[in-house]
């Protein structure tokens, strides 16, 4: 199911910023598919919660992939739109994700690759070894849990490259769960993947305070299973 302004999963929300739980298959920003965006969808939500005729501001302070789930800051001003984007410009902004990998990993590693990302087909290909047009990808992962079939992984990004969770666990020969472009086998019902931005911890760009966003696991069988 697809967010809309009435069933959207708000986690946070003051007069500067809104971080909204997105839905597996929700775009961010408008693309060439033309399909609704999410930043569209909060608009609708928010003139709708406090009554706003005509424009409303909103910027996306980042974005994840379609297929993906998880945690979205948006800002409501310019100015804390300027002051989100300079957090993340110095990485300030700590994301972590949570992701069911095919097969069953270690306990906990760190993976070095180099990626090249493809814009005819938007993916890219990780190598072991740096080549011309590649940009080095650095992730740490812990497993959390595990079944017969798949891992639960805590993945910290050093680096933010295309698609680089997805192509760097399917190199390693643990694709995402559902990610038919990185080599998993099967899609999952709705076509999105596995993969979650479940943590976000940033200063809030006005009032300096610590925040702490947790995003709830999508509610599907295989997440229930691993939150059990």
């Amino acid at each position: 199911m697809k967010s809309t302004p009435d069933n959207i999963d708000v986690l946070y929300e003051d007069n500067h910023l809104i971080v909204v739980n997105k839905k597996a298959g929700d775009i961010v920003q408008g693309d060439k598919t033309g399909d609704l965006p999410l930043s569209e969808i909060v608009k609708q939500y928010i003139k709708k919660k406090y009554d706003k005729p005509g424009n409303v501001f909103l910027g996306v302070v980042h974005r994840l992939d379609r297929p993906t789930s998880g945690a979205v800051i948006f800002a409501r001003t310019s100015k804390a739109l300027s002051r989100m984007n300079d957090q993340l410009k110095n990485r300030q902004v700590k994301k972590t994700y949570h992701t069911i990998v095919k097969g069953k990993t270690p306990e906990k590693g760190t993976l070095i690759h180099y990626l090249k990302k493809n814009p005819k087909n938007n993916k890219s290909t990780a190598y072991e070894k740096e080549t011309p047009g590649s940009k080095r990808a650095v992730l740490h992962f812990r497993k959390l849990a595990e079944s017969d079939r798949y891992s639960l992984l805590e993945i910290d990004l050093e680096t933010g490259r295309h698609h680089q969770i997805r192509a760097q666990l399917a190199k390693t020969g643990y694709p995402v769960k559902g990610d038919l472009k990185y080599g998993y086998p099967r899609s999952n019902p709705g076509k999105g993947i596995s993969l979650h931005a479940r943590e976000l911890s940033f200063t809030h760009p006005v009032s300096k305070e610590k925040i702490k966003i947790i995003a709830p696991y999508p509610q599907e069988d295989i997440w229930n299973v691993f939150e059990r």
